[in-house]
């Protein structure tokens, strides 16, 4: 009965069962790991293509309105057309792991490029003569809107504020 019962492995139980918890819980991790990632990758790509999607509408706007009226500032096209340049070296994919190690694709500084472009955009803005500005579209609305209601409980009459649950309705 003494050679079945081993001490050694007594000892080191409960490294045992630590080791046993790290490894699968390592692996449980990087399983959702990899999916929040996605998910704010996928998030933070929105948001930058959201910016970088209002840059090349107003330059193309503008760059249409010039071609339009003939207007022959030169200095605010050669700020459109140089936005527009930045703007379509912006990546539109995410390249795979694979390729930049290959080094089939260069790796590009996308927040060096970013400022260049809202360094570009605010040079036309100041060329145009227009306030640079960019409003975000917020993705959470809140959930209950401040309504002003016509309470008629005496002969005047009188607004009161109130929070509702739903959109207020005119």
């Amino acid at each position: 009965m003494a050679e079945e019962f081993d001490l050694e492995a007594l000892v080191h139980l409960e490294q045992t069962f630590y080791d046993a918890g790290y490894t699968d819980g390592f692996a449980h991790g990087r399983i959702h790991g990899l999916i929040e990632g996605r998910a704010l990758g996928r998030e933070k790509g929105f948001e930058i293509w959201e910016e970088i999607g209002f840059y090349e509408g107003f330059a193309t706007t503008w760059q249409a309105i010039y071609a339009k009226h003939g207007h022959n500032d030169q200095r605010a096209v050669h700020h459109i057309k140089h936005l527009l340049d930045l703007i379509s070296q912006f990546p539109q994919v995410n390249p795979s792991t694979a390729a930049i190690a290959s080094g089939a694709t260069e790796e590009i500084d996308i927040s060096k490029l970013q400022r260049q472009i809202r360094s570009r955009y605010k040079a036309l803005c100041a060329s145009l003569g227009v306030k640079p500005t960019l409003r975000a579209v917020d993705l959470n609305p809140p959930k209950k809107m401040v309504c002003k209601v016509w309470i008629s409980g005496n002969q005047y009459g009188n607004w009161k504020t109130m929070q509702k649950d739903r959109q207020c309705k005119d």
